[in-house]
Order: C-alpha cells, then sequence, then structure tokens
C-alpha cells in the first residue's frame, strides 16, 4: 500500500496529508487497490453505491447509453489522484445512473463510504481532514457539471465547440483537451463527423488553427461572438 503513497498525494482527498497520515486513513478506512482490464466494467447501472474511486493509474470513463444503444461520455478520469462515484455515495440512492469503462489497464484505491461520511472514535485529525476535503471537492463537481450544462445547452455545435475551446484555452490561443475526437463528440453529444466538418468549417473562418490532434484559437474575439 505504500507504493501508490506519492500516486495518492496527487488526489485532492489527501490534500495537506503527509504520507503517515495517508498511510494511517487506507488502514482505517480498509481501503483496497483493485486493477481493471481494459474495457472491463467497474460498476454497472444498477450496481449499489458503496465504495469510493480513486485513480491510481490508467483512465476511466463515467458513461450511459442512450435508448439507440449510443454512448455517451459523461467525463473521463485520467489523471492520477482524480477520483469519481462520490456524488452517489451522499444522495443515498440505491443504484447508479451511470456507469465507469476502463479505458485501458487500470488500477483504483477502493474506499468504502462509511468512511467518509463521520470521522472515528479515535477524533483523528487527518479523517477530520479527508471529510473536509471531500466537501470541498463535491463543490467543485458541481461547478464543472454546471458548466458542461451550460455548454450543453447551447442553441448549436458551434456555439457548443466555441465554449467548450474557449474554457480549455491558454492566453495564446493553445487549447488544452484530455479527449480524442471521438471522446470529444461523446462529450458533445454529437456524432463524430459532425464534429470534424464542423471543426474544419471553423478552420476555413479562420476562428482556429487545427495540427493534427492540436487546435488553435486564431480569432477569440470572434468566437465569443458565437454565443
Amino acid at each position: 500500500m505504500k507504493s501508490v503513497i506519492p500516486k495518492l498525494k496527487k488526489s485532492q482527498l489527501f490534500d495537506r496529508m503527509n504520507d503517515d497520515e495517508i498511510e494511517h486513513c487506507l488502514k482505517c478506512s480498509k481501503s483496497a487497490i483493485v486493477s481493471y482490464k481494459k474495457d472491463e466494467i467497474i460498476f454497472f447501472e444498477e450496481d449499489t453505491p458503496k465504495k469510493l474511486f480513486i485513480l491510481i493509474e490508467g483512465s476511466v470513463s463515467i458513461c450511459n447509453d442512450s435508448l439507440s444503444g449510443k454512448r455517451n461520455i459523461i467525463t473521463t478520469i485520467n489523471h492520477e489522484g482524480d477520483l469519481f462515484g462520490e456524488v452517489f455515495l451522499f444522495i443515498n440512492k440505491n443504484e447508479y445512473e451511470n456507469y465507469a469503462i476502463a479505458l485501458n489497464d487500470t488500477k483504483l484505491l477502493q474506499m468504502p463510504k462509511e468512511y467518509l461520511y463521520s470521522s472515528c472514535g479515535k477524533n483523528c485529525t487527518f479523517h477530520t481532514l479527508l471529510i473536509s476535503n471531500m466537501l470541498s471537492i463535491l463543490a467543485r463537481k458541481a461547478y464543472y457539471l454546471n458548466q458542461k450544462l451550460n455548454i450543453l445547452s447551447s442553441n448549436n455545435l458551434r456555439q457548443k465547440i466555441s465554449k467548450l475551446l474557449l474554457r480549455n484555452s491558454s492566453k495564446d490561443g493553445n487549447v488544452k483537451l484530455e479527449m480524442n475526437r471521438e471522446e470529444l463528440a461523446d462529450f458533445l453529444n454529437v456524432a463524430r463527423p459532425s464534429l470534424s466538418r464542423e471543426l474544419m468549417k471553423m478552420q476555413d473562418d479562420g476562428l482556429i488553427k487545427i495540427d493534427r490532434k492540436k487546435i488553435k484559437i486564431i480569432d477569440f474575439e470572434e468566437m465569443q461572438n458565437n454565443f
């Protein structure tokens, strides 16, 4: 368990904790490290939420499927220390409303939900800190979901793309996205060919420049005029 602590220190859940405190949390909570193969389901929609998942290595997508069978990617977890599955632990849902799938060989830390609800009888300061960190994470994720809703409620595809690129760009216009073209299409809930055509139109109109997998915003003002 000690070998994963350097990666867990990247997690906001263990913010302001030293190695010994993190190790005590893992032992006290009876957390476990579980490995998954590529395309293996981590939890299904019908499963009962019982654990918090923290990424140690690999990547995971949280998804749901439309009635036609099309996969919709809600979010992708691909940074060491990122966590997921926490929302359903705190809203007392008997079942998940989505599923999680490993995008490649993945290793996760699983922490039982009971450890997140209240501090132990020993009144450990690091346990209290962990709960405080959890509340902060929930607040930030609520903000992220609100931002996604704002993007998806746009009037047209160009507006969706413009909002997404602007919110993930640096001052020099370089866009940093943690999604490939297919994942981006799923995120925006559009067909990949439609996304590719609109990106090429935006390049022809002088809004962006596409260089293989890289995108750079050329005209910030006109991009903002799209919404």
